[in-house]
């Protein structure tokens, strides 16, 4: 009956409301940076897998076409992965015979000769997948020696550059509107805990308890509800996208489980923050509070 009592003159703190109000604005936040976060990957991996064919000179012997491949080879805007170049030889023959299987007419029977040209096909590091640095690659591979033609589709480059940038923008616009609904919204369920609290806090002070001695427990226990929050809601979020992985095989082709891990200690960071702010703005409004505007 005392406890009861209690509860109802200093009023009860409302851990569910506002445990459950910071995971869902933590895992809505989440759910757009996830978005953006894979929207990203997916760019780097279709820049990652454009392909450039570097068409050699005419009748070179064997020995000259391995020599024009190592001078590629040594070029470092190459795409390097497992300490390896991303480049590969396609002859002549092997492209006549799979445009044959393509195709099912043999030109090459048909002209007398195979008019194809032996090639080396690399890709190049997403980061310099831009207009002008593509251009730029283009003349050098063309100044080696050996080198008849390097060829790429630029208007891919073009197209997919202006597309990357338009949802750049898109999402940083999104992702700053929810920033600041997610700050109203939790920001608001904490001053309403606070003023639950404000006849405590209030009676704390009456017994001579500093400031900085009323603050820490209630900052400590926002800390700790918004660090549950961001575990929640990056609990929620990793089952979302394994359950997307399942569905949609490009969600497993962008994973990145070391980005995906600092994300999530990212969004359990920014819950606490979140929490400790707002509680800590609340705390000093009713810290400096007059008697008679509590009730």
């Amino acid at each position: 009956m005392r406890k009861t009592r209690a509860s109802r003159r200093f009023g009860s703190y409302p851990y569910l409301t506002v445990v459950f109000s910071i995971t869902f604005a933590l895992f809505v936040l989440g759910l757009s940076g996830l978005l953006a976060l894979q929207a990203f990957r997916l760019s780097d991996s279709i820049k990652d897998n454009v392909e450039v064919y570097v068409y050699l000179d005419k009748y070179m012997a064997g020995d000259e076409v391995r020599r024009t491949g190592q001078l590629i080879r040594r070029k470092d805007y190459l795409s390097v992965k497992e300490n390896r170049p991303q480049i590969r030889f396609v002859s002549k023959d092997d492209a006549a015979r799979r445009i044959i299987r393509d195709t099912h007419e043999d030109f090459v029977t048909l002209l007398g000769e195979n008019p194809l040209r032996d090639a080396y096909v690399i890709r190049i590091k997403p980061e310099l997948y831009q207009k002008e640095q593509m251009r730029q690659i283009k003349a050098d591979l063309e100044a080696v020696k050996g080198v008849f033609e390097a060829v790429y589709l630029e208007e891919q480059v073009e197209e997919a550059n202006k597309n990357i940038y338009k949802i750049t923008w898109v999402l940083l616009g999104f992702a700053a509107v929810l920033f600041i609904a997610v700050f109203v919204l939790i920001n608001n369920t904490l001053r309403l805990a606070m003023y639950s609290q404000r006849f405590l806090i209030r009676s704390m002070q009456l017994v001579g308890a500093t400031g900085s001695f009323i603050q820490k427990p209630f900052l400590l226990r926002s800390a700790f509800y918004g660090f549950v929050g961001g575990i929640v809601a990056s609990a929620g979020l990793y089952g979302l996208l394994s359950y997307a992985s399942t569905e949609l095989d490009i969600f497993t082709l962008i994973q990145e489980p070391k980005a995906l891990y600092m994300f999530f200690a990212g969004l359990c960071t920014l819950g606490v923050l979140l929490s400790m702010g707002s509680s800590y703005r609340a705390l000093k409004k009713y810290l400096n509070m007059p008697l008679d505007e509590l009730y």
